[in-house]
């Protein structure tokens, strides 16, 4: 756990409205107040970032008229982001990126194309090279929205050995080797027709993992074996009251890194469901649902020191602040009055 007093973290935003791209912000931890909110780089819908290991570079999905690709940034040591380079094609822009523990692979998600596509990366100097790989997926699905395949999460597994791809549209987790950081096909997981894929989690334990549905708002508990890169299904529990019938789409989804508790985000419902994992079978029960202060909350994090977490609200460009209960998981409003136009993802440089 970190002990710092301040931490310095940035967001993701779409830059249709007021914003310029990606702002950096620093919290408070001893105020428990968020501060320091400014542009940090000129970007076209920087809509998801990724922070090396090392803290040195953060990458962002990136759209630059009709193309879209990745862009890569020097982190300077006042928390500005210096410009590197971008890697740009034809058509729409990924939605997901991340980056390996080396520095040397990144990996995007591009919803619109249907793919998965992987970049080396000199991780001396943070630039991206060419697209390497690309993994493209076909199918469809019996929700409306999933007319052909949707791909939303491109990550690593805890060893760094495979990437873990969610594709929404076709209700597939898909798992690649990354031989040489070419993407090869290794294993598919069908999750429920219709539920609609989105992000997933590692539990620290490295074995388990949770995955957010989008339609259907559930938290997906599955078992990951690192062997031959399966997943298997063992629960689903909805984040939603049970008397809720308006529109809900779920978002991200997080975990404590003492693997106790489990979060996600509600769209529509507008909340932060919070779960508690069972030790000995790490099944998740419901503890509270915590309103997100605002409208469309389409990611959140918890901070450095696992002491807070921060929510961002899409339409209604506010910034949620909370206090964590390291014991029972639960959040405590503090700050709701933030403002950042149209913001998306959010993240820490690593402490």
């Amino acid at each position: 756990m970190a002990a710092n007093e301040k931490f310095t973290g940035y967001f993701g935003t779409y830059t249709k409205g007021d914003s310029v791209g990606i702002y950096s912000f620093t919290l408070d931890a001893i105020n428990g107040k968020i501060i320091e909110v400014k542009a940090a780089a000129a970007l076209e819908n920087p809509t998801y970032l990724t922070i090396s290991e090392d803290n040195r570079f953060l990458y962002a999905v990136a759209k630059e008229g009709g193309s879209g690709g990745v862009a890569g940034f020097a982190i300077k040591d006042s928390g500005d982001l210096s410009f590197i380079n971008t890697q740009l094609s034809a058509g729409a822009s990924p939605c997901h990126v991340s980056v390996n523990r080396e520095n040397n692979l990144l990996l995007s998600a591009n919803y619109h194309k249907s793919s998965a596509d992987s970049y080396l990366v000199n991780p001396e100097n943070g630039s991206i090279e060419a697209a390497l790989s690309s993994a493209v997926h076909e199918g469809s699905g019996p929700d409306e929205r999933q007319e052909k395949a949707h791909t939303h999460y491109a990550g690593f597994t805890p060893d760094g050995k495979y990437a873990a791809v969610i594709d929404l549209g076709i209700d597939q987790l898909i798992t690649y080797s990354l031989d040489n950081g070419q993407l090869i096909e290794k294993s598919v997981l069908g999750i429920a027709p219709g539920s609609g894929p989105r992000h997933l989690v590692f539990h620290p334990n490295n074995k388990i993992a949770y995955l957010m549905t989008e339609f259907s708002s559930e938290v997906l508990a599955l078992k990951y074996n690192s062997g031959n890169a399966s997943f298997e299904q063992f629960q689903a529990i909805t984040t939603l009251p049970a008397d809720f019938t308006e529109n809900n789409q779920g978002s991200a989804i997080h975990i404590s890194s003492d693997g106790k508790f489990v979060y996600a985000a509600n769209r529509g419902h507008d909340s932060i469901a919070v779960f508690s994992v069972a030790p000995e079978n790490f099944e998740l029960t419901f503890v509270e649902h915590t309103s997100t202060e605002g409208n469309w909350p389409r990611d959140f994090v918890l901070d450095p020191s696992e002491k807070f977490l921060i929510a961002t609200n899409q339409n209604s460009s506010n910034v949620a602040l909370y206090s964590r209960d390291e014991e029972t998981g639960r959040l405590t409003l503090l700050q709701s009055d933030v403002t950042v136009p149209d913001p998306v993802c959010v993240k820490f440089l690593n402490y």
